[in-house]
Formats: structure tokens, C-alpha cells, sequence
């Protein structure tokens, strides 16, 4: 059963402009909905109390003496620019539940609008009809984890290093050590997908022979998530062909598929969908421009994600440690009361041993992926040790022991500490 939810959708916004905040709120409201630059006969107040965009919310807040975007009106009297949160809702009827026309609706023409020098999506809430027609995550941690093998505790993974150049016969024999050092995901690079140097199906092929070959004499099967974006006829026989060698995950690059893709993805995999944000730091660099975390991981949660990259703790990006926690606390935020479609956190970017307490203090719970590339991989002893090295790192997080002093046992660890 779903728990109802608003019978409009709404969606939640930063906005600075040089005019009244209202009068923004009003042209905002009349460009996303019934409304144009001018007023036209057919627009009557029938039409618009069935079909027009609600301003539900205005709150200001203090003004600043400088815009933050070029191209926007400048004040006509007194030089401050006005900044304020704004909630507007539109009626289903307008688009039905549609996740590629929701996002023209709540995200279209918004982010030109001369009047506004900064807007910023914040978050949304949408009617059940959208729950009746997207199912959501398939697998989640639950089914990640069934997959993996690891009921508890954390999922400790990494991403093939080179990025790019490694042939599919070089990307077996590192996730052979990988696989040696107990690894459990590993994922490609998001820049590694089906060039000639080094062919998907090759790839999966010479992947899979390791890790069943792994499986076989450890009773541990590594999860891979193979990036399978491109075009959706290509996507659904490269889901087939990892699903038929015993591949246990897909993975593609949201902004590269776009919301129809993912959408078809998400109808037809048999495997959880490892949801990578490449691209998401020009929706969301400036604080007062595009979109923040929790507004565009719904859209793709809904769609079928069932792990999203949220950054990572002390990261090799701009994005703060603050950020990288609402990120990952949002994750959690239900989409429809008793029905959440909850994604996993994928933690990454620039991760090492040093990071496992502050990240999985910000989860609250030992229900997190981490894929660390070069952490990983770049340990000075090998692959295999750091595995795990990294594995002892979390070990140390859970119990509450501070990393340093839980590396005295273990020599792996105190070699990952020395060298990140």
C-alpha cells in the first residue's frame, strides 16, 4: 500500500532576483504553466484556476547588494537584489505522471528567466500516480547485498584503474587480484564503456571468467557493475549479455542516458542499476544556480536506481563534507510514506582507509558502498592487500576504534595509512 501523498506537484526553490520576490514567484508560476511573456485571449481565469501553476509558499530572505548570475535585470530603484525560498505546485492533469515532462515542468525555461539571477531546485513532492507508474528501485540494499553475498556490513569496492587503456584480457587480470583480496564490487570507470581498445563484450567475457573462477574456489562472487550506457537497444543486449555470464549488476551515466533511458533500463534489467552522476557538477557547482541533490536523485530513484554516487567524505572535488551528508541523508527521505524507493549511498571520489569513520558516522548505518579506485589500487603493497586494507578500515569504523590504533594489528593498513 501507498501512503497518499500531495495531489499537486510541488517543487521547492532558491531564487534572487531584482524585483519583488512575489512578482518573480508570479512570472515563474505563469512560464511553467498556462502563461507567456504576454497576455493572450485564450487564457481566461477558467482556464487558469484548472491548468495554472500556485505560488503555496514565499518566505524572503536578507537581500545582497550583488547578483549572482550575469544577464539579469538590475534593480530599478535601490541596488540590492532580493533572495527568497519559493514552493509552486502545478495540477497532474497538466502533464500526467510523466518523469521526462516533470522535469520541462519543474526544470525548464526556469533557469533563463531575466528577472532571476539565481534559482536553485530544492527539492519536490510528488502525487502517488507517479509510484503507480514507476516502481522504483528493484533491488536496493537488500537485494545488493543478496547479490554480493554481505549481509551486514559495509560494501567495500573499487573501480578499474586506468580509467581507460587497460585491453578486457589486462581488465581480468586485475579483478582476478581484486577478486583474491576479497573484494566485494568492483565497478568500470564511467569513461570505460565500448571503445575498439577495449570491446564491452570482450570485457564482460574476460571480467566474469575471473570472478566465477573466484567464486568457484572461494564461495565469494565479486559483484561488477558493467557500464552498459549508450543507446537503449544497446543497452538492453549489453544487460542481457552480463545477466546470461553471471553478472550480478549494470551500471549507467545518468546525464549520458538521459530520463528516458534510464526509465527503459530500469523496466528491463534483471540486475541492480549502479547510477552514475558524471556530468551533475554543472547542474549543481553554484549554490544559486541548477539543482541540489535531493530534487534530482528522486527523479532518478523513481526511474529505478538502485545505488546513486553521492561524492565522497574529504573528496578530490569542491563539493563540502556537508554537502556529501544531505546528499547521502536524502537518499534515505521516502518518495511515497510507506513506499520510499530508498537507493543505496556509493561513496567515491578520492577515498582511501581515512575516511571509513566520518562516512559511515553520516550514513547511520553499515548500509553504504565504497568504491575506492586509487585507494585501492595504489597500495604499495598490491591490489590484493589493499583490498584489504580497506576492509580493515571499515572493520575499525564498525566497532569504533580509531583507525590508527586498529592498524597496529594489521600490516596492511598501517601501509595504507602511511602512503594516503
Amino acid at each position: 500500500m501507498i501512503t497518499k501523498g500531495p495531489i499537486r506537484i510541488e517543487a521547492d526553490y532558491l531564487i534572487e532576483t531584482a524585483v519583488d520576490p512575489m512578482q518573480a514567484a508570479e512570472i515563474m508560476a505563469s512560464e511553467q504553466s498556462s502563461g507567456t511573456f504576454r497576455p493572450v485571449p485564450a487564457e481566461t481565469p477558467e482556464l487558469k484556476l484548472r491548468a495554472a501553476a500556485r505560488i503555496e509558499q514565499l518566505e524572503a530572505l536578507e537581500p545582497v547588494l550583488t547578483p549572482t548570475l550575469p544577464g539579469a535585470m538590475q534593480p530599478k530603484d535601490q541596488q540590492i537584489w532580493h533572495r527568497a525560498f519559493v514552493t509552486l505546485s502545478w495540477p497532474l492533469d497538466n502533464i500526467g505522471p510523466s518523469l521526462p515532462n516533470l522535469i520541462t515542468t519543474i526544470a525548464g525555461n526556469l533557469f533563463e528567466l531575466q528577472p532571476l539571477s539565481g534559482i536553485r531546485l530544492l527539492d519536490l513532492r510528488l502525487p502517488t500516480a507517479f509510484a503507480e507508474r514507476y516502481a522504483g528501485p528493484k533491488f536496493g540494499i537488500q537485494g545488493t547485498r543478496a547479490f554480493a553475498g554481505v549481509p551486514e556490513r559495509p560494501l567495500i569496492g573499487t573501480i578499474i584503474k586506468p580509467s581507460v587503456g587497460l585491453s578486457a584480457e589486462a581488465t581480468g587480470a586485475l579483478v582476478a587480484d581484486l577478486c583474491a583480496g576479497g573484494i566485494d564490487f568492483i565497478k568500470d570507470d564511467e569513461l570505460q564503456a565500448d571503445g575498439p581498445a577495449c570491446p564491452f563484450e570482450d570485457r564482460v567475457k574476460s571480467t566474469m571468467r575471473a570472478v566465477n573462477a573466484a567464486a568457484d574456489k572461494t564461495g565469494k562472487k565479486a559483484m561488477v557493475a558493467f557500464n552498459l550506457t549508450g543507446e537503449i537497444d544497446e543497452m538492453r543486449r549489453r544487460h542481457d549479455l552480463v545477466r546470461d555470464c553471471g553478472g550480478t549488476c549494470v551500471m549507467v551515466n545518468l546525464t549520458g542516458v538521459g530520463m528516458s533511458g534510464m526509465i527503459d533500463i530500469g523496466r528491463h534489467t534483471e540486475l541492480p542499476i549502479h547510477a552514475h552522476r558524471a556530468g551533475w557538477g554543472a547542474l549543481t557547482r553554484d549554490p544559486l544556480l541548477g539543482w541540489s541533490y535531493p530534487a534530482w536523485s528522486k527523479l532518478w530513484r523513481l526511474a529505478g536506481a538502485d545505488h546513486m554516487h553521492v561524492n565522497g567524505f574529504d573528496n578530490k572535488f569542491t563539493e563540502s563534507n556537508e554537502s556529501v551528508a544531505a546528499s547521502v541523508a536524502s537518499l534515505k527521505d521516502p518518495l511515497f510514506g510507506n513506499s520510499p524507493m530508498c537507493a543505496v549511498p556509493v561513496f567515491s571520489s578520492g577515498q582511501t582507509v581515512r575516511q571509513a569513520a566520518a562516512t559511515l558516522n553520516a550514513a547511520g548505518s553499515p548500509d553504504v558502498l565504497v568504491t575506492a579506485g586509487g585507494g585501492i589500487i595504489a597500495h604499495p603493497d598490491g591490489v590484493t592487500e589493499g583490498v584489504k586494507a580497506m576492509r580493515q578500515a571499515y572493520d575499525a569504523a564498525m566497532q569504533g576504534v580509531d583507525v590508527e590504533v586498529y592498524a597496529k594489528e594489521y600490516h596492511e593498513l598501517t601501509a595504507a595509512l602511511a602512503t594516503f
